[in-house]
């Protein structure tokens, strides 16, 4: 019999982490891991280390410990571009969007030239039709849910293989929501890995397939989804 192929390396790993701005330590040996095909929702309220987390990631932050893979290769301490070159695309908390650039300029950024713009655009109609008939529109007149439409459909229309969201449903009403959930599922479903960072319980476990609770910069409690999940993730949330 044959021997079965090896799993694929995970998109992310990160082993041990610590880390934090200046003398101020947050994050404190942070472990967890995500697939291809796979949404890991990290919990915690604010203050807790998850932009932390995420900006140590991305090579904004240099770690004081432990590693970073993606891809299976160690990533730690490299610079935000040559992150985005191995396809890592990072949709974050505060506003990205410049007000004064058009809707179209906007998605422009995402692009490494003018041909490959062309090529994705598609993709970004096919996400969020709404922007079809408004890239001329300036991306300050949009709403705030439409602005962090434009954020999600930037980030996933080069089809990066590894996703990082930020607080992505803070602030917005449940139909946005329910958009931008929906667009999640599709990209997960066809295989991207997908960090999800959030404060929203509720949305958080409508797409994600594993949690992980974030408290004092470690990792606190997390699991697969169950039929407890909802109350379980509640009580470290009122501690």
């Amino acid at each position: 019999m044959a021997e079965a192929a090896p799993a694929p390396p995970a998109a992310l790993e990160v082993k041990n982490l610590s880390g934090g701005y200046d003398d101020t330590p947050v994050l404190n040996g942070v472990t967890l891991a995500i697939r291809g095909g796979e949404i890991l929702a990290v919990l915690g309220r604010n203050g807790m280390g998850k932009t932390t987390l995420l900006r140590t990631i991305l090579g904004f932050l240099p770690p004081r410990a432990g590693s970073i893979f993606l891809f299976g290769r160690d990533a730690t301490g490299q610079a935000p571009d040559l992150l985005v070159r191995a396809g890592i695309a990072y949709a974050p908390q505060e506003k990205a969007i410049f007000q004064d650039l058009s809707v179209r300029d906007n998605l422009r950024l995402a692009a490494a030239s003018d041909l490959a713009f062309r090529d994705a655009l598609p993709r970004a109609f096919e996400l969020f039709p709404l922007f079809k008939h408004r890239l001329v529109q300036k991306a300050g007149t949009l709403s705030g849910g439409e602005q962090k439409m434009l954020m999600v459909a930037r980030a996933l229309m080069v089809r990066p293989r590894l996703l990082l969201i930020d607080e992505i449903s803070e602030g917005l009403q449940p139909s946005v929501i329910a958009q931008i959930a929906a667009v999640l599922r599709r990209e997960r479903n066809a295989g991207t890995a997908i960090l999800l960072i959030e404060q929203n319980v509720a949305f958080a476990l409508a797409i994600a397939d594993r949690w992980a609770v974030l408290k004092r910069g470690a990792i606190e409690d997390q699991g697969t989804m169950a039929a407890d999940t909802a109350s379980r993730i509640a009580e470290h949330f009122a501690m």
